[in-house]
Protein backbone atom coordinates (compact mmCIF):
# COMPACT_ATOMS: atom_id res chain seq x y z
CA UNK A 1 0.00 0.00 0.00
CA UNK A 2 1.44 3.06 -1.28
CA UNK A 3 -0.02 5.17 1.46
CA UNK A 4 1.03 9.13 2.06
CA UNK A 5 -0.35 8.57 5.69
CA UNK A 6 2.13 5.45 6.58
CA UNK A 7 -0.33 4.34 9.75
CA UNK A 8 -0.66 0.96 10.93
CA UNK A 9 -4.11 1.39 12.30
CA UNK A 10 -5.67 3.04 9.23
CA UNK A 11 -4.24 0.40 6.54
CA UNK A 12 -5.80 -2.31 9.19
CA UNK A 13 -9.19 -1.06 9.11
CA UNK A 14 -8.73 -0.29 4.99
CA UNK A 15 -8.13 -4.14 4.04
CA UNK A 16 -10.93 -4.55 6.38
CA UNK A 17 -12.99 -2.75 4.47
CA UNK A 18 -14.03 -4.43 0.97
CA UNK A 19 -14.16 -1.33 -1.08
CA UNK A 20 -10.90 0.05 0.17
CA UNK A 21 -8.86 -3.11 0.62
CA UNK A 22 -6.85 -2.10 -2.35
CA UNK A 23 -6.27 1.25 -1.34
CA UNK A 24 -3.20 3.26 -2.67
CA UNK A 25 -3.67 6.48 -1.13
CA UNK A 26 -4.91 7.90 2.24
CA UNK A 27 -4.85 11.59 2.91
CA UNK A 28 -6.39 13.35 6.13
CA UNK A 29 -8.98 15.91 5.30
CA UNK A 30 -8.91 19.10 6.84
CA UNK A 31 -12.40 19.67 9.49
CA UNK A 32 -13.80 16.94 12.20
CA UNK A 33 -13.55 18.21 16.25
CA UNK A 34 -15.27 14.60 17.36
CA UNK A 35 -13.77 12.35 14.26
CA UNK A 36 -11.10 12.38 11.89
CA UNK A 37 -11.26 12.38 8.24
CA UNK A 38 -9.58 11.10 5.49
CA UNK A 39 -9.61 10.35 1.60
CA UNK A 40 -9.18 6.51 0.71
CA UNK A 41 -8.31 6.28 -3.11
CA UNK A 42 -8.36 3.12 -4.86
CA UNK A 43 -7.04 2.25 -8.49
CA UNK A 44 -11.06 3.13 -9.48
CA UNK A 45 -12.58 5.22 -6.90
CA UNK A 46 -11.53 7.80 -3.71
CA UNK A 47 -13.86 7.31 -0.94
CA UNK A 48 -13.65 9.26 2.51
CA UNK A 49 -13.39 7.60 5.84
CA UNK A 50 -14.49 8.67 8.88
CA UNK A 51 -12.99 7.80 12.11
CA UNK A 52 -14.56 8.56 15.65
CA UNK A 53 -12.38 10.32 18.16
CA UNK A 54 -14.56 11.13 20.83
CA UNK A 55 -16.74 9.29 23.54
CA UNK A 56 -20.08 9.38 21.49
CA UNK A 57 -22.13 9.20 24.67
CA UNK A 58 -21.02 12.05 26.45
CA UNK A 59 -21.56 14.34 23.26
CA UNK A 60 -25.12 13.07 22.20
CA UNK A 61 -23.42 11.14 19.11
CA UNK A 62 -25.33 8.13 18.32
CA UNK A 63 -22.91 6.37 16.08
CA UNK A 64 -25.59 3.92 15.13
CA UNK A 65 -28.41 6.70 13.71
CA UNK A 66 -25.64 8.59 11.68
CA UNK A 67 -25.11 5.59 9.43
CA UNK A 68 -28.84 5.41 9.37
CA UNK A 69 -29.40 9.08 8.75
CA UNK A 70 -26.63 9.72 5.98
CA UNK A 71 -28.05 6.90 4.03
CA UNK A 72 -31.77 8.46 4.34
CA UNK A 73 -29.88 11.46 3.25
CA UNK A 74 -28.02 10.27 0.59
CA UNK A 75 -31.81 9.41 -0.67
CA UNK A 76 -33.24 12.59 -0.27
CA UNK A 77 -30.82 13.50 -2.95
CA UNK A 78 -28.55 16.15 -0.47
CA UNK A 79 -26.07 13.74 1.45
CA UNK A 80 -23.32 11.33 0.47
CA UNK A 81 -23.92 7.51 0.08
CA UNK A 82 -23.12 5.05 2.46
CA UNK A 83 -20.49 2.40 1.19
CA UNK A 84 -19.38 0.54 4.70
CA UNK A 85 -18.90 0.87 8.16
CA UNK A 86 -16.81 -0.73 11.45
CA UNK A 87 -19.25 0.27 13.96
CA UNK A 88 -17.14 -1.01 16.87
CA UNK A 89 -14.43 1.02 15.25
CA UNK A 90 -16.36 3.88 14.91
CA UNK A 91 -15.67 3.53 11.05
CA UNK A 92 -17.54 5.08 8.38
CA UNK A 93 -17.28 4.79 4.71
CA UNK A 94 -18.84 7.39 2.13
CA UNK A 95 -18.99 7.53 -1.67
CA UNK A 96 -16.19 10.57 -2.69
CA UNK A 97 -17.90 13.98 -3.61
CA UNK A 98 -16.26 16.27 -5.90
CA UNK A 99 -17.13 19.69 -4.60
CA UNK A 100 -15.78 22.71 -2.69
CA UNK A 101 -16.33 22.52 0.97
CA UNK A 102 -17.95 25.79 2.14
CA UNK A 103 -16.37 28.15 4.86
CA UNK A 104 -18.34 30.90 7.17
CA UNK A 105 -16.60 33.51 4.71
CA UNK A 106 -18.74 32.30 1.41
CA UNK A 107 -21.96 32.25 3.75
CA UNK A 108 -21.47 35.59 4.89
CA UNK A 109 -20.61 37.40 1.61
CA UNK A 110 -22.44 35.09 -1.20
CA UNK A 111 -26.07 35.73 -0.44
CA UNK A 112 -26.62 33.12 -3.58
CA UNK A 113 -25.59 30.10 -1.59
CA UNK A 114 -27.65 31.24 1.06
CA UNK A 115 -30.92 31.00 -1.23
CA UNK A 116 -29.22 27.47 -2.50
CA UNK A 117 -29.07 26.15 0.69
CA UNK A 118 -32.13 27.14 1.80
CA UNK A 119 -32.99 24.75 -1.10
CA UNK A 120 -31.16 21.99 -0.51
CA UNK A 121 -32.58 22.68 3.47
CA UNK A 122 -35.66 21.92 2.09
CA UNK A 123 -35.11 18.37 0.56
CA UNK A 124 -33.16 17.01 3.46
CA UNK A 125 -36.65 18.11 5.32
CA UNK A 126 -39.11 16.45 2.78
CA UNK A 127 -37.21 13.12 3.12
CA UNK A 128 -38.01 9.92 4.60
CA UNK A 129 -37.99 10.52 8.58
CA UNK A 130 -34.79 10.24 10.75
CA UNK A 131 -33.77 7.80 13.00
CA UNK A 132 -33.62 9.33 16.71
CA UNK A 133 -34.92 12.44 17.87
CA UNK A 134 -32.69 15.61 18.58
CA UNK A 135 -33.70 17.98 21.19
CA UNK A 136 -31.40 20.01 21.89
CA UNK A 137 -32.62 21.66 25.14
CA UNK A 138 -32.69 18.08 26.95
CA UNK A 139 -28.90 17.84 25.08
CA UNK A 140 -27.80 20.90 26.62
CA UNK A 141 -29.22 20.06 30.22
CA UNK A 142 -27.34 16.86 30.19
CA UNK A 143 -24.30 18.93 28.83
CA UNK A 144 -24.59 21.21 32.11
CA UNK A 145 -24.87 18.25 34.22
CA UNK A 146 -21.86 16.50 33.13
CA UNK A 147 -19.87 20.20 32.90
CA UNK A 148 -20.96 20.92 36.45
CA UNK A 149 -20.22 17.23 37.99
CA UNK A 150 -16.63 17.13 36.43
CA UNK A 151 -16.34 20.85 37.54
CA UNK A 152 -15.40 21.90 33.60
CA UNK A 153 -14.37 25.52 32.48
CA UNK A 154 -17.99 27.35 32.69
CA UNK A 155 -17.61 31.32 31.11
CA UNK A 156 -18.79 33.49 34.19
CA UNK A 157 -22.41 34.21 34.77
CA UNK A 158 -22.95 30.89 32.55
CA UNK A 159 -25.29 29.83 35.33
CA UNK A 160 -27.06 33.16 35.97
CA UNK A 161 -28.22 33.29 32.31
CA UNK A 162 -29.32 29.85 32.33
CA UNK A 163 -32.97 30.77 33.37
CA UNK A 164 -33.22 33.28 30.58
CA UNK A 165 -32.40 30.36 27.78
CA UNK A 166 -34.85 27.91 30.21
CA UNK A 167 -37.40 30.08 29.60
CA UNK A 168 -37.08 30.58 26.37
CA UNK A 169 -36.61 26.60 25.71
CA UNK A 170 -40.18 26.40 28.13
CA UNK A 171 -42.09 29.09 25.31
CA UNK A 172 -40.60 26.80 22.18
CA UNK A 173 -41.14 23.74 23.37
CA UNK A 174 -45.21 24.81 24.71
CA UNK A 175 -45.82 25.32 21.05
CA UNK A 176 -43.59 22.90 18.67
CA UNK A 177 -42.92 22.91 15.27
CA UNK A 178 -43.82 19.43 13.42
CA UNK A 179 -40.46 17.44 13.72
CA UNK A 180 -38.39 16.72 10.07
CA UNK A 181 -35.43 15.10 9.25
CA UNK A 182 -32.01 17.45 10.23
CA UNK A 183 -28.61 17.39 10.41
CA UNK A 184 -28.36 19.60 13.28
CA UNK A 185 -25.00 20.44 12.89
CA UNK A 186 -24.84 23.24 10.09
CA UNK A 187 -21.28 24.48 10.29
CA UNK A 188 -20.33 25.72 6.74
CA UNK A 189 -17.82 22.97 6.23
CA UNK A 190 -20.73 20.62 6.13
CA UNK A 191 -21.90 22.54 3.16
CA UNK A 192 -20.48 20.96 -0.38
CA UNK A 193 -20.80 23.26 -3.68
CA UNK A 194 -20.39 21.00 -6.84
CA UNK A 195 -21.22 24.25 -8.62
CA UNK A 196 -24.55 22.91 -9.53
CA UNK A 197 -25.50 21.41 -6.14
CA UNK A 198 -25.05 21.91 -2.62
CA UNK A 199 -24.56 18.73 -0.45
CA UNK A 200 -25.22 18.16 3.00
CA UNK A 201 -22.33 15.90 4.89
CA UNK A 202 -21.39 15.02 8.61
CA UNK A 203 -24.62 13.47 10.42
CA UNK A 204 -23.41 12.89 13.54
CA UNK A 205 -26.00 14.63 15.18
CA UNK A 206 -28.89 14.05 12.79
CA UNK A 207 -32.37 13.24 14.28
CA UNK A 208 -35.78 14.43 14.14
CA UNK A 209 -36.15 18.05 14.74
CA UNK A 210 -37.30 21.26 13.80
CA UNK A 211 -36.39 23.37 11.03
CA UNK A 212 -36.14 26.49 12.82
CA UNK A 213 -33.72 25.06 14.88
CA UNK A 214 -31.83 23.66 12.11
CA UNK A 215 -31.97 27.41 10.23
CA UNK A 216 -31.24 29.22 13.76
CA UNK A 217 -28.31 26.72 14.55
CA UNK A 218 -26.73 27.20 11.03
CA UNK A 219 -26.86 31.28 11.34
CA UNK A 220 -25.59 30.65 14.77
CA UNK A 221 -22.56 28.16 13.42
CA UNK A 222 -21.31 30.87 10.99
CA UNK A 223 -21.81 34.04 12.69
CA UNK A 224 -24.88 35.17 9.94
CA UNK A 225 -26.36 38.52 11.10
CA UNK A 226 -30.03 38.75 11.23
CA UNK A 227 -30.67 40.01 7.70
CA UNK A 228 -29.19 36.99 6.39
CA UNK A 229 -30.91 34.51 8.94
CA UNK A 230 -33.73 36.33 7.57
CA UNK A 231 -32.95 35.33 3.74
CA UNK A 232 -32.56 31.80 4.89
CA UNK A 233 -36.41 31.90 6.61
CA UNK A 234 -38.12 33.60 3.83
CA UNK A 235 -36.36 31.54 1.21
CA UNK A 236 -37.06 28.02 3.35
CA UNK A 237 -40.70 28.64 3.94
CA UNK A 238 -41.38 30.49 0.86
CA UNK A 239 -42.79 33.40 2.32
CA UNK A 240 -41.83 36.27 4.80
CA UNK A 241 -42.94 35.10 8.34
CA UNK A 242 -41.80 36.90 11.21
CA UNK A 243 -43.04 34.44 13.87
CA UNK A 244 -40.61 32.11 11.86
CA UNK A 245 -37.74 34.63 11.90
CA UNK A 246 -38.49 35.13 15.82
CA UNK A 247 -38.23 31.51 16.31
CA UNK A 248 -34.89 30.52 14.49
CA UNK A 249 -33.38 33.37 16.22
CA UNK A 250 -34.41 32.17 19.70
CA UNK A 251 -32.95 28.90 18.51
CA UNK A 252 -30.11 30.81 17.35
CA UNK A 253 -29.30 31.99 20.40
CA UNK A 254 -30.13 28.89 22.31
CA UNK A 255 -27.67 26.74 20.09
CA UNK A 256 -24.75 28.89 20.97
CA UNK A 257 -25.35 29.06 24.48
CA UNK A 258 -25.48 24.84 24.59
CA UNK A 259 -22.54 24.59 22.20
CA UNK A 260 -20.37 26.50 25.15
CA UNK A 261 -20.88 23.25 26.71
CA UNK A 262 -20.02 21.31 24.18
CA UNK A 263 -16.55 22.83 23.75
CA UNK A 264 -15.95 22.48 27.45
CA UNK A 265 -16.32 18.83 27.68
CA UNK A 266 -14.11 18.03 24.15
CA UNK A 267 -11.70 20.27 25.55
CA UNK A 268 -11.48 17.88 28.67
CA UNK A 269 -12.12 14.87 26.72
CA UNK A 270 -11.45 15.25 22.84
CA UNK A 271 -7.62 13.79 21.89
CA UNK A 272 -7.41 16.48 19.27
CA UNK A 273 -4.91 19.31 19.65
CA UNK A 274 -7.28 22.26 19.03
CA UNK A 275 -8.54 24.92 21.26
CA UNK A 276 -12.17 24.34 22.05
CA UNK A 277 -11.80 27.22 24.50
CA UNK A 278 -11.99 29.69 22.36
CA UNK A 279 -14.10 28.02 19.57
CA UNK A 280 -16.93 27.78 22.81
CA UNK A 281 -15.82 31.54 23.55
CA UNK A 282 -16.55 32.89 20.32
CA UNK A 283 -20.07 31.54 20.83
CA UNK A 284 -20.32 32.47 24.44
CA UNK A 285 -19.33 36.38 23.15
CA UNK A 286 -21.68 36.39 20.11
CA UNK A 287 -25.10 35.23 21.98
CA UNK A 288 -24.27 37.78 24.89
CA UNK A 289 -25.75 40.96 23.76
CA UNK A 290 -29.56 39.02 23.01
CA UNK A 291 -29.56 37.65 26.09
CA UNK A 292 -29.48 41.14 27.81
CA UNK A 293 -31.97 43.90 28.31
CA UNK A 294 -34.09 45.03 25.45
CA UNK A 295 -33.07 42.55 22.74
CA UNK A 296 -34.14 40.09 25.31
CA UNK A 297 -37.46 41.10 26.24
CA UNK A 298 -38.53 41.66 22.73
CA UNK A 299 -37.52 38.42 21.04
CA UNK A 300 -39.43 36.94 24.46
CA UNK A 301 -42.45 38.71 23.15
CA UNK A 302 -42.51 37.68 20.13
CA UNK A 303 -42.21 34.14 20.37
CA UNK A 304 -45.11 34.33 23.13
CA UNK A 305 -47.58 35.81 20.93
CA UNK A 306 -47.98 31.84 19.22
CA UNK A 307 -48.64 30.63 22.54
CA UNK A 308 -51.74 28.32 22.62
Amino acid sequence: MNSLIQDSRLIALCRRIPALADAINIRALEGGLSNKNYRVDTATQSYVMRVGTASPELLGIDRGNEVINTDSAWRAGVGPAVIDSLPDEQVLVLGWIEAKTLHTADLQMQPALLTRIAHALRSLHSGAPFQGRFHFPTIRTNYLKKVLKEGYFLPDRYLDLEPLVSEMERILDANPEPLVPCNNDLLAENFLDDGEKIWIIDYEYSGQNEASFEIGNLAAESFLPEDQLAQLCDVYWQENIPKKLARAKAWSMISRFGWVLWASIQEAISPMSFDFRSWGMRKWDAVMPGLSGEPYQTLLKQLKQDLP
